[in-house]
């Protein structure tokens, strides 16, 4: 049985006629999603065009994320490319002309085809008994490649569609996630400035831009003064609901030490620091290790990663290791395949996965991130976590 959901009393017997009269019908996606959780087995859902878009595309990504299976048509009064762009990344799998009762016959038919072949369901890491991993990619110092880096890690950490991964641009005056994956920034973070305190999976799901299956985005907002709405308990609350709709997180970063990359440091379970073989950035990593010894930060979290290693440079890794007075983790060679990858809007691990770039980007994923024991979300400290206990 289909569910329709329309306010429109017009709508329902042509399109229950079209869908063979085997439908149940609501007047709000409220009630739709309690169908659903009373119903599992339900694969279609058909909105109608009096319901609000937005409202729309928030339902079809947040069941995207908890019923693969579902699939949702969407009518329309006219198709619009930028409604079909959007709907498309929200995950609706056909826009129809609400006027056309053949058409929208024929969606409903390959869409409960397509369902039959998916999964039924998927559970979230927390309905698993375990919340996904975040890890942080940060440098203080600009040009380092952290977007890359971050970009790239994710991609590693997603496994071909075999993990769930949300890649979050916390660099939110500046940030590169969206143009390094050739995304267009319709929905940011800061839109979630107006569900600040009460942010939850559907509200989180509404911010998602979709790059892969299984792997999302929250992008940096379009204006640079923008950022200086965005509460950093607000990102705090992000990270919680994204462990547990994603297998891991990664965390893009600004070059600098403030309270949206401290809120992330103290939730994050992996500390991805970022260098390159040069004298000023080395001086920074070690000025940043110092910092995050006296915030207490624990050690065991810390992954030193030497990016754009390149003999020819003069530094070695013993003498990385010298001016930092801590081990390199691991190391990523240079490369003009990176910039190049870079300027196509095609990460290096998707455009060439053998690549040595690839590879060691891989055995990062692997070996600091999902190779680690994973500690419980209460052992976690830092910064603002020692603010607030002395407050």
């Amino acid at each position: 049985m289909a569910i329709l959901c329309t306010t429109s009393k017009a709508v329902i017997p042509p399109v229950s006629g079209a869908l063979g009269g085997d439908v149940f019908v609501v007047d709000d996606l409220s009630a739709a999603d309690r169908r659903l959780v009373s119903d599992p087995a339900e694969t279609l859902v058909v909105i109608g065009s009096d319901v609000d878009l937005d409202d729309a595309l928030n339902f079809t990504a947040c069941q995207r994320l908890t019923r693969p299976s579902l699939g949702v048509v969407l009518l329309r009064e006219g198709l619009e490319v930028a409604v079909l762009a959007l709907a498309i990344r929200a995950g609706v799998r056909e826009v129809v002309p609400a006027s056309d009762l053949d058409l929208i016959a024929e969606a409903c038919l390959r869409s409960e085809n397509l369902s039959r072949m998916t999964p039924v369901a998927v559970s979230l890491p927390s309905q698993q008994g375990t919340e996904g991993k975040v890890a942080v990619v940060f440098a203080t110092k600009g040009g380092c490649g952290k977007t890359t880096t971050a970009t790239n890690l994710a991609v590693a950490l997603h496994a071909g569609g075999t993990k769930r991964v949300c890649l979050v641009d916390l660099d939110l005056a500046f940030g590169d996630v969206a143009i390094s994956l050739q995304l267009t920034p319709v929905r940011t973070l800061v839109d979630a400035v107006a569900m600040d305190g009460r942010l939850d999976v559907t509200g989180v799901s509404g911010l998602l831009t979709h790059y892969l299956p299984g792997f999302d985005c929250v992008l940096a907002p379009v204006e640079p003064g923008d950022a200086e709405q965005i509460p950093a308990s607000l990102v705090t609350d992000l990270l919680h609901v994204l462990r547990r709709m994603f297998d891991y997180v990664v965390v893009d970063t600004p070059p600098q030490f403030n309270e949206h990359v401290l809120a992330v440091l103290d939730e994050a379970d992996h500390h991805i620091l970022l260098t390159t073989p040069d004298v000023p950035t080395l001086k920074n990593l070690r000025l940043t290790i110092d910092m995050l010894d006296m915030l207490s930060y624990p050690r065991d979290r810390r992954a030193i990663v030497l990016n754009r290693e390149d003999p020819r440079v003069g530094l070695t890794v013993a003498d990385v290791e010298s001016v930092v007075k801590t081990n390199v983790t691991s190391r990523i060679p240079a490369s003009l395949a990176v910039p190049a990858s870079i300027n196509r809007g095609v990460p290096i691990t998707v455009e060439s996965p053998d690549h040595p770039v690839s590879i060691a980007i891989r055995d990062i994923a692997a070996g600091t991130i999902a190779g680690a024991r994973h500690e419980p979300s209460a052992a976690r400290r830092g910064f603002l976590g020692l603010r607030r206990r002395s407050g």
